[in-house]
């Protein structure tokens, strides 16, 4: 029996797919995943989440130390009221657990984290039909050791400073739904990092509970650890209940409490 022998621009392109698959390949196997599964989520075991959500962050990070991750809902119909956030091979590997109110439904939500090596980034999401998974594998490393952007004593003096950057109506949806932009001045100092002068460590010293609300009505919680990045940015888009502000409450693990009312017709 005679062979067929592919052309060679076809036997290119099978060359070319093993590359293009594990570039587009959502999820890698993590041994790390295997360890830490149990203790994340118990004996639940989640589903695909491929036809309900989707995560987007970059296969090859420009900055390790602030790697975009936007969680994007494509099935409308189940209501998200958890995600966890998990770098699997981060010292610390749950990013930030998030609890979403009524306006945050479709979710749409990006923020901003630390990848310290080659890493699997995996969202699990909670509805009321279980718990459902999706991710991406981001090639980034050290993120969690980069030194801080700013001046300590500067970091210090602004430390708790918020802005909100208001987009108006959200792309592609009805005129109440609006997108929105949190950002809170903190060095989020994960421990693993070095004074640049002593080159002693510098404790870990972050945001660890984030609560936004709309007037009395809750938007999202959070409860981070030291995978959130510096100076830490949160973007969603959100269903306008007609109140004027949003509040943002946060804590960290010194025990400060920041607070602030902004305006959600801020300039951007």
């Amino acid at each position: 029996m005679r062979l067929a022998i592919a052309a060679p621009a076809a036997l290119a392109a099978l060359i070319a797919l093993p590359a293009l698959a594990a570039e587009d390949n959502p999820l890698t196997q993590s041994e790390s995943w295997e360890a830490l599964q149990y203790d994340v989520l118990g004996e639940a075991t989640p589903a695909d989440g491929a036809g309900l959500f989707t995560v987007d962050a970059p296969y090859r990070a420009n900055d390790a130390a602030t790697v975009p991750v936007h969680i994007v809902q494509t099935d409308t119909a189940p209501v998200i009221e958890k995600a966890i956030v998990v770098v699997d091979e981060n010292p610390a590997p749950v990013a930030a657990t998030f609890t979403f109110g009524a306006q945050m439904h479709p979710l749409d939500l990006e923020l901003r984290v630390r990848v310290n090596q080659y890493s699997n980034v995996r969202v699990i999401i909670e509805t009321a039909q279980g718990l459902a998974m999706q991710g991406r594998f981001v090639k980034a490393s050290g993120g969690c050791s980069a030194p801080a952007t700013s001046d300590p004593e500067a970091a210090l003096a602004s430390m708790g400073q918020m802005r909100l950057r208001s987009f108006g109506p959200a792309p592609q949806m009805s005129t109440p739904r609006r997108e929105a932009q949190i950002m809170i001045r903190h060095p989020n100092y994960s421990g693993l990092q070095r004074d640049q002068i002593t080159q002693l460590f510098v404790p870990a010293h972050f945001i660890d509970t984030l609560e936004v609300r709309q007037g009395d009505d809750l938007l999202f919680t959070m409860e981070g650890g030291i995978s959130i990045s510096e100076n830490p940015v949160f973007r969603f888009s959100y269903s306008d209940n007609g109140a004027a502000d949003i509040v943002v409450r946060a804590t960290d693990t010194e025990g400060n409490v920041f607070e602030e009312r902004l305006p959600k017709d801020e300039a951007s």
